[in-house]
């Protein structure tokens, strides 16, 4: 990991440092294009295709039926069982405290005006399955979605080397009600949940995150199509804030536990002396030794960098200038800084809260913006999958007070039927 030190960087220098995948020559855009084309005019036999071309796999039928996620969901022990349960129970928990009646309000006298939600009816949920298979990425997505009430949950993921999905990802497709899971994965699984396929129903809404190819199907099909995205959320990132008051160890797991993810994942350290640097380094390498994934997590360590602050508050400077998806305040003064976060994705506060916590299990959602996104997005809730519709009732009252105001201010605007909308029910008293 680069070291750098605050006080020597310009602001040009931050600037670059901060900025993560990006696609300079529009390769990633032209490939993806090329998918998303190739999906629309050809349906379910693109995927296919795809399948064979990305996942080495040759499909017969495109998705899983109840029973067969039954069969493949036998395999998980009941140790495994609980831990789901128990992440379930937690998300479930936080999510449904989500939903609350909206206020009604008498703006004035015979004037009242509230919203209501309703669901987005058709959803679809993207759950990665590349180097790691993410069941809990399934919970964070369908618990929000069957507690907003979407009338259909549209489930893409990629097959499996044996034409199946893990076993883990049937369980909790049983545990959230849903019955079919479809053996799709990539940007072309985007494409398809966007434009529709012969088999695969066209959604109004795609979640999930994924990796570069993914993220840019979605800001495509965004543009370019009826279908809205939770958010452009790319590879994972972590941020680590951590003063004397950290332990290295603690601060080196977390590094890693983020760069395990994927190669293209970034661990950025911002620490407030270069003796904590040293000893989170080595307590990298001591670490890195026996990781089953030492292999990914190594090239994401070696694209990250530690930036050496000389205080906290300039160490969230630099935060909020990165703006991650998870920020963690490894330091015994967290509640000082709390107030000062402006950009990030879900924060974790002291030496004590791991973002593992997050990404799992303490209810909430591991589903956040990346890429500096969480400068203008929050991560999925039930909001996500909601939309807030406003209502007014007007009484006879409610008229003779408003009506005045809205007649001058249509004329102010020149819409004269605007105004005679109003005046007709002021003259027919």
């Amino acid at each position: 990991m680069e070291t750098f030190k605050y006080s020597e960087l310009t602001k040009e220098s931050i600037q670059k440092l901060v900025q993560r995948n990006v696609d300079p020559a529009n390769e990633i855009r032209a490939l993806v294009e090329d998918v998303i084309e190739h999906v629309k005019l050809n349906g379910d036999s693109a995927l296919v295709d795809y399948a064979l071309k990305f996942d080495k796999v040759e499909l017969d039928k495109l998705y899983l039926d109840k029973a067969e996620l039954q069969e493949i969901a036998s395999a998980v022990s009941p140790d495994q069982q609980e831990a789901l349960q128990t992440a379930y129970a937690n998300i479930y928990k936080f999510h449904k405290a989500q939903l609350k009646e909206e206020e009604r309000i008498e703006t004035m006298p015979g004037v009242t005006c509230w919203r209501e939600l309703r669901a987005i009816e058709k959803v679809g949920l993207y759950i990665p399955g590349g180097t790691a298979v993410l069941p809990s990425t399934f919970l964070m997505l369908g618990i929000p979605a069957r507690i907003a009430g979407c009338s259909e949950i549209v489930v893409c993921s990629p097959p499996q080397k044996n034409g199946k999905v893990n076993a883990f990802i049937a369980y909790v497709a049983l545990m959230l009600g849903i019955n079919k899971v479809y053996l799709v994965g990539g940007s072309q699984a985007i494409a398809a949940m966007a434009y529709g396929t012969e088999t695969i129903t066209k959604v109004d809404k795609i979640f999930g995150p994924g990796n570069q190819f993914v993220t840019k199907a979605k800001t495509i099909i965004q543009s370019t199509t009826t279908t809205a995205i939770d958010m452009p959320a790319g590879p994972s990132e972590v941020l680590v804030i951590a003063d004397d008051t950290a332990k290295p160890a603690y601060v080196a797991a977390d590094l890693l536990a983020q760069a395990e993810h994927g190669i293209d994942s970034q661990s950025i350290l911002v620490c407030t002396s270069q003796t904590i640097a040293e000893q989170t380094l080595k307590e990298v390498e001591k670490q890195l030794a026996v990781l089953p994934r030492a292999e990914i997590a190594r090239q994401a360590i070696d694209n990250s960098y530690i930036v050496i602050t000389n205080s906290l508050d300039e160490a969230m400077d630099f935060s909020n200038e990165y703006a991650p998806e998870h920020l963690i305040l490894a330091t015994e003064s967290w509640k000082q800084l709390t107030p000062k976060i402006i950009n990030a994705g879900s924060v974790f506060l002291g030496n004590l809260t791991p973002e593992s916590v997050g990404d799992y299990a303490s209810g909430t959602n591991h589903t956040l913006p990346t890429s500096s996104y969480s400068r203008a997005y929050s991560g999925v809730s039930v909001d996500s999958f909601v939309k807030k519709i406003t209502f007014q009732f007007l009484t006879k009252e409610g008229i003779q007070n408003i009506g005045p105001a809205v007649e001058i201010l249509a004329e102010m605007e020149g819409l004269h039927a605007h105004k005679n909308a109003v005046s007709i029910r002021l003259n027919n008293k």
